[in-house]
Order: C-alpha cells, then structure tokens, then sequence
C-alpha cells in the first residue's frame, strides 16, 4: 500500500512538471549543422554552416562559435555571438544590423563579406580574400585588419578602439568616417582619424580644435 501511494505521487509529480514544460523548446544544444537552413530566435552551442550550405541567422544566439567552412554562405543578423565567427574559404559572410560578437570576426582565403552595424568585442580580420569586402558603421573593441585581399576593401565610419592595419591589399582599401583609438597604419593611412589627435566638439556651441594643435 505504501509503495503504490509512492508510486501514484511520484507520477502525479512528473504530470505537473511536464504541464509546467513549455511544448516547443527554443534550444538546440551541441554543435547545430545549418545546412540550407534558416534560424530565428532559438539558441545553440556552436552552429557550423557545412561545406557549399547556405545559412540564415535572425535573431539567433550563439553560446559558442559560429563556423563557416569551404564554399559557404552566411548571413547572420541580429544574432548574438559568445565565441568567434570564423570562415575560412566561404562563398559568402554577412554579419549585418544589431549583432553583437562577443569574440572576433576571422574571414580568410574566401570571397565576399560584409559586416554592417556590428558591435565586435574582439578583432575584424579579413585575410587573403579575392571577392568584394566590406566593414562599415561597427564598433569594434579591438583591430581592424585587413591583409593581402585582391578584390576590394572598403572600410568607413567605424568606431575602433584598437588598431586600423591595412597591408598588401590590391586594390588598396577605400573608405573614411574611421575614429581610430589606436594607430592608423600602412594603406589604412588616410581612411580615418585618431581619436587622440582627432576634433574634440565636447558641448554644443564649443569651438572644436585639436588638443595639441595650440588652436584657441
């Protein structure tokens, strides 16, 4: 008799909880394939855009990174980022409007990308690309760096608390509107400003004039 109250209480218990579970779950542990997919606001691990797949991304969060592998296009926005995001060889990287990556942005040896309106806590890397690149109106906490690209660079209107390097790229990158924290470097050179050398306007109505320039 006792044992059967047990019983009968303890699936009385596993009813109420499962009453209390929502019926469709927002996430998707471990490493999730998008393959020819399209993700909304549900959360994963890690998220792998397979060889020649296609993935969109609108609202997703990532717990991990995000890796996009030979031949593949993503295009992710709105999506929150804990790792990287990594592409080596794709087709095709949007990261666009109110992302946040918490770690770095690393494109190499692919085509065409393009990161818009992109709050990066770490680093922008465009390396060894021969398609069209291009990195616009983000706020990036550490460098932005672009190598040895062939098929185009353009670069304008970042906030950048780090470095702006630019080296070997064929056609040089285009650009302006830059505010550079750190230095201005190589190509780069002419594409920005320092902010440590730049025009302070603190108050509306206040004369601007550079900090070391003696200007009244």
């Amino acid at each position: 008799m006792i044992m059967k109250r047990f019983a009968n209480a303890s699936l009385s218990v596993m009813l109420a909880l499962t009453l209390l579970l929502p019926t469709s779950s927002v996430a998707r542990a471990e490493e999730f394939d998008c393959q020819d997919d399209s993700l909304g606001a549900v959360t994963v691990d890690n998220l792998r855009v397979p060889q020649d797949a296609t993935c969109m991304l609108n609202g997703t969060h990532v717990q991990g990174t995000i890796k996009v592998e030979t031949g593949a296009s993503l295009t992710a926005t709105g999506v929150r980022v804990i790792g990287n995001v990594q592409a080596e060889s794709a087709e095709a990287v949007n990261v666009l409007a109110g992302s946040i990556i918490s770690g770095s942005i690393q494109i190499k040896q692919g085509v065409a990308a393009q990161v818009d309106q992109v709050r990066v806590n770490g680093d922008i890397q465009f390396e060894s690309n021969h398609g069209t690149l291009s990195a616009t109106r983000n706020q990036v906490g550490g460098n932005l760096q672009a190598f040895q690209n062939t098929g185009g660079v353009a670069i304008a209107d970042n906030i950048i608390e780090g470095n702006l390097q630019c080296k070997e790229n064929d056609p040089a990158p285009t650009g302006e509107g830059n505010l550079v924290k750190g230095n201005i470097e190589d190509q780069c050179v002419g594409l920005g400003v320092e902010l440590k050398h730049r025009l302070f306007l603190s108050f509306v109505g206040l004369t601007t004039h550079a900090p070391d320039s003696g200007a009244p």
